[in-house]
C-alpha cells in the first residue's frame, strides 16, 4: 500500500475513535487484554480492531513479545497522537459544556508547593469573589508527577519545572524562587545578635533526598560557600511533615521564600525565617501546558488572572 503522507492521511481519517483509544491503551498497558478491558470490549474484538487498523494503513503497528506485545515505532507514533486526540476531545466536551450552560467548568491546575501558596491560592480566592461559580481542583506535587499528570490529560496546566528535551509539553518561565531558612518560634538561634553559617550547622536540617531540586540547590550553594553539609536525620519532601518537625524540634528547613512570606507577620503561626541570607535560589518555575493544546476558557481565565491580565 502507498505509504506516502497524502495516502496515509486519507487512511487515518477512516480510523474509528475506538481504534485510536485501543492503540493509546496498548501503549500504556502493553497487554491486549487489559487494553481491551479499559475500552470496554472483549479481547477478540480488540484483536480485530487492531488487525483492521494495520490492514487499513498497510503498516505493522505491533509485535508479539512473550505474553504481551510491543508497539512498533509506527504504532508508538500513532498511539501518542491517539492519546492526544482523546485528551483534546475531553477538553472539547468541557468547553462545550461551559458554552452551553454559561457556567465556568472545573479547572484542574497543578503546582509545586511555592507557587501553589504564593500564586495559585491568592488568585483563586480573588477569582471566586468575582465569580462565585468558578471552581478549581488543585494538585500540589513534584514537577515530575505534575508533568506526568499533564501528559495524561489529568491537569489543564501546571506551575512546575520542565526537563530539557521535553516534546509533549511546553513551558513559559514565570519566576525564580528564592529560599529562606525556617525555624520554630523560640528557636535558640533567634536570640543571637548575629547568626553565622557555622551556627546553622549545629542543627539538623529538614530536606528531601539528594534527588530533589531544593536539596540539590542547598548542597550546591553550601559547597560554593565552602562549608560542610548539615546533618539530615530525617529526610522528607512533604511540606506538612516538614512543618510538624519544625514545630517539635530545633531543626532548620529551607523553604520557598514566597511560602514563608505567606505566613510572615502572623503571630499565630509558629514558624519564622532566620535573619540570614545564604543566597539560596531554586531554578525558575514555569507555566507548563501540553504542546499545541487549547485551554478551556475557565483555565485561560485562571492563567490570565495569575499573570495579572
Amino acid at each position: 500500500m502507498n505509504s506516502s503522507p497524502t495516502a496515509l492521511s486519507s487512511q487515518l481519517r477512516r480510523l474509528k475513535q475506538i481504534q485510536l483509544r485501543l492503540l493509546a491503551e496498548l501503549e500504556d498497558t502493553g497487554t491486549l487484554g487489559l487494553a481491551a478491558a479499559r475500552i470496554g470490549v472483549a479481547q477478540p474484538a480488540a484483536s480485530r480492531l487492531l488487525a483492521e487498523m494495520e490492514e487499513m494503513l498497510g503498516l505493522s503497528l505491533h509485535e508479539r513479545q512473550g505474553r504481551g506485545l510491543q508497539l512498533t515505532p509506527a504504532g508508538k507514533a500513532l498511539a501518542l497522537r491517539a492519546a492526544r486526540i482523546e485528551i483534546e476531545l475531553a477538553d472539547a466536551a468541557r468547553e462545550l459544556a461551559e458554552a452551553a450552560t454559561g457556567r465556568a467548568g472545573v479547572v484542574r491546575v497543578g503546582s509545586v508547593t511555592g507557587p501553589a501558596l504564593s500564586l495559585v491560592m491568592p488568585t483563586l480566592i480573588a477569582l471566586q469573589r468575582s465569580f462565585p461559580e468558578f471552581r478549581a481542583e488543585v494538585t500540589v506535587a513534584t514537577s515530575a508527577a505534575l508533568c506526568d499528570s499533564l501528559r495524561e490529560g489529568r491537569l489543564d496546566f501546571a506551575l512546575a519545572r520542565l526537563d530539557p528535551g521535553e516534546t509533549q509539553l511546553e513551558a513559559v518561565v514565570i519566576a525564580g524562587e528564592p529560599l529562606s531558612l525556617v525555624v520554630r518560634r523560640g528557636h535558640p538561634l533567634l536570640v543571637r545578635p548575629r547568626i553565622s553559617v557555622e551556627d546553622l550547622l549545629g542543627y539538623d536540617w529538614v530536606m528531601g533526598d539528594d534527588e530533589t531540586l531544593l536539596t540539590q540547590t542547598v548542597i550546591a550553594r553550601l559547597s560554593e560557600l565552602g562549608v560542610p553539609l548539615p546533618q539530615r536525620r530525617i529526610s522528607t519532601s512533604s511540606f506538612l511533615f516538614t512543618l510538624a518537625l519544625l514545630n517539635q524540634t530545633d531543626a532548620i528547613a529551607p523553604l520557598a521564600t514566597p511560602v514563608v512570606d505567606s505566613f510572615a507577620g502572623n503571630p499565630s503561626v509558629p514558624f519564622v525565617s532566620l535573619p540570614i541570607d545564604l543566597g539560596l535560589t531554586v531554578a525558575p518555575f514555569s507555566l507548563v501546558t501540553r504542546t499545541g493544546a487549547r485551554l478551556t476558557p475557565a483555565a485561560q481565565r485562571l492563567i490570565d488572572a495569575m499573570r495579572g491580565g
